[in-house]
């Protein structure tokens, strides 16, 4: 109940006020039954926007800080993300990340729609970085289509350094719906769930423009904060 009040009566119209964000390609999300979204992660804003302009409701794996942060501000972001679809995971680890996959099935296995960031966290500094393959486990476990979704402008929101939000208007792209079923039953090998998260992340990239980094977000961040410790 409350994910349709933020999105109808408060969060949603404040959005599209500010941002006016255009979708494009809607069609090409399902009007029913389990799809996984995939996309690109640039904004804090990336997951308060993308339900904003769907019909359906969607739900979001998110990482447990956002969930654990102190003080008002926290329990208010908090519940808001929760009110906004999202469930809190931990990402930390293997054991970790397989609990994120069981969480994502269960949604799946409900006919909903799953929104995933194969990418893991968000970029640095705007570019498209490579996929991890719970994407891939999920959507061939599930035996559902993967949607790709583009964000673009939502980097230019708060880019990093920046204080305050930049209101400018973003647009979100929808691409045609992945097939997967050719690899029905193969969620256990290495080199198919690579193959089938190189093909989302293509597709992502063709949506966005972005330009290609082969290699995990997370260690570039690691990289950049082990250089601001020395």
């Amino acid at each position: 109940m409350f994910y349709y009040v933020l999105k109808h009566l408060l969060l949603g119209p404040l959005l599209r006020l500010l941002f006016r964000p255009r979708a494009e390609g809607l069609e090409h999300v399902p009007g029913h039954g389990a799809a996984i979204v995939a996309g690109n992660h640039l904004s804090f804003a990336d997951p308060l926007l993308m339900p904003a302009v769907l019909k359906r409701r969607i739900t979001f794996l998110a990482k447990a800080e956002y969930f654990t942060m102190p003080g008002l501000r926290g329990r208010l972001t908090a519940l808001v993300l929760r009110g906004a679809g999202q469930i809190s995971v931990d990402r930390s680890g293997r054991a970790a990340g397989l609990a994120a996959i069981r969480e994502g099935l269960e949604v799946l296995a409900k006919g909903d729609l799953l929104a995933i960031y194969p990418e893991g966290t968000r970029s640095p500094d705007g570019r498209l970085y490579k996929g991890k393959v719970g994407v891939a486990v999920m959507a061939l476990a599930a035996h559902v289509p993967v949607i790709p979704c583009a964000m673009v402008g939502t980097f230019e929101i708060r880019s990093p350094g920046r204080v305050l939000p930049r209101l400018r208007p973003v647009a979100i792209r929808f691409g045609q719906p992945l097939d997967f079923s050719r690899f029905a039953g193969m969620e256990q090998h290495k080199t198919v769930l690579r193959a089938v998260t190189d093909e989302i992340m293509y597709a992502i990239l063709r949506l966005s423009g972005q330009e290609y980094v082969d290699r995990y977000a997370a260690d570039v961040k690691a990289g950049q904060l082990t250089v601001l410790r020395s």
